[in-house]
């Protein structure tokens, strides 16, 4: 894995710059001397030792005596002082809205969530009434989390749909129901705090980056499967949005052409029509009716209140050969599509997350194979897959991400 590059400048204008480079740093490593903070970041030990005084003054870091390792001389004078980031020492909200719910959760320095709640919502609600709700749901979150408001440097919000993030707003929330909504200047009337907004799966992508198995990878590709299908780019540290906020609509790369199934977008054959979560209830609902006697019959039959979903992967992955051929022939369809992925952008990492990470026992190797298979020139041989590192928590602990990222971390309002 490469090492994080986090070079700053000595340019009093960018002061902002250099504490990013410095906290860049102190995110990424547990301890730290002055000195050593120098070299990476190529900044003086001036500066070094000035904006540390300021960040110690904050609380942000703190300073301890290196301990020496067990059978190794200590080496004569004092002791090296290190300093480390204080996780509690500030926190930021994060908001995933998702297609019928909401998650709100309060977390650390590290994205490390310390609180959470859930709620649902009726896609038929008025927009302003949802968010209205949200609202409430923060207030409550930040009080039974019992951390400081004064603490809170931001709100990141992950919304399904096209976003923009410099004003916002969901543009185009089809699943949603969602035209033009000004998601940020909403929240921030209700809240008092300042919020970020951008799509639900580039936050999970930025997450993998900065807190996840994204970190010290110059190129990662999120693709988030469950009632739609999307994906999300970081580069070097930076989340690709494309020139109109789209960058990442994988689940509408038309896989079919006129032969395929009709989607929710309005064109036909599109990836979502092949693997996503309703798609594969609908065929396991067949399955069911015309093998009454068989594994997944039988298993709905007897819970008839749990989720299909659940039970399609359950059966699945006891080996039941026709559930298990639905999953195979979805994961097949989506390793086409990460090696199309591949052809276009070459990430060095790509991580699967929602119903894709669920059925990972079938889906991930079967995905993986049909990419490396399928990529130009070989291309797909050097990419890495894997599922998120947050599970179902991936949506929210993106968008605390998103808050940490552009209130704390990537900090440039100084420069301006």
């Amino acid at each position: 894995m490469k090492t994080p590059s986090f070079l700053g400048s000595n340019i009093t204008r960018v002061k902002a710059h250099n504490l990013k480079a410095i906290l860049l740093s102190l995110l990424h490593t547990e301890k730290i001397s002055r000195v050593e903070l120098a070299r990476q970041t190529s900044l003086s030990t001036t500066t070094i030792t000035n904006l540390t005084g300021e960040l110690l003054g904050q609380g942000i870091i703190v300073e301890e005596e290196s301990v020496p390792v067990a059978g190794t001389r200590r080496s004569i004078g004092r002791p090296r002082t290190m300093l480390r980031l204080v996780p509690d020492a500030r926190y930021a909200v994060g908001i995933h809205i998702g297609i019928g719910l909401y998650r709100v959760a309060v977390a650390n320095l590290h994205a490390k969530i310390v609180h959470n709640n859930m709620a649902y919502f009726d896609l038929d609600t008025p927009p302003e009434i949802i968010l209205a709700q949200i609202a409430d749901l923060v207030q409550t979150t930040i009080v039974e989390s019992k951390v400081d408001v004064e603490r809170i440097i931001g709100v990141g919000v992950g919304a399904s749909g096209l976003v923009n993030f410099e004003t916002g707003t969901n543009v185009f929330g089809p699943r949603l129901g969602w035209r033009d909504i000004a998601i940020g200047q909403i929240l921030e009337n209700a809240l008092g705090l300042p919020v970020c907004v951008d799509n639900n799966v580039r936050t999970m992508a930025l997450a993998e980056a900065f807190f996840g198995a994204g970190q010290g990878v110059s190129s990662l590709a999120f693709v988030y499967g469950r009632v739609g299908v999307g994906s999300g780019f970081v580069m070097n540290g930076e989340i690709f949005r494309g020139s109109g906020a789209g960058a990442g609509e994988i689940g509408h790369i038309v896989m079919r052409g006129e032969s395929g199934e009709k989607c929710n977008c309005g064109s036909t054959g599109c990836l979502e029509t092949l693997v996503s979560e309703a798609v594969l209830i609908k065929q396991a609902q067949k399955l069911a009716a015309e093998q009454p006697t068989g594994a997944l019959a039988q298993a709905l039959q007897a819970d008839p209140d749990a989720k299909v979903i659940d039970k399609v992967f359950e059966v699945a992955c006891a080996d039941d050969e026709p559930t298990k051929k639905l999953i195979v022939d979805l994961a097949k369809n989506l390793g086409t599509a990460l090696s199309n992925l591949v052809n276009m952008l070459n990430p060095e990492l790509i991580i699967l997350g929602g119903m894709f990470s669920q059925g990972c026992e079938i889906i991930l190797p079967v995905a993986e194979e049909t990419m490396r298979a399928t990529a130009f020139a070989g291309l797909g041989a050097t990419v890495r897959i894997q599922t998120t590192s947050f599970g179902w928590q991936a949506g929210v602990t993106g968008a605390a991400a998103l808050a940490l990222t552009t209130y704390f971390y990537q900090n440039t309002k100084e420069e301006e």
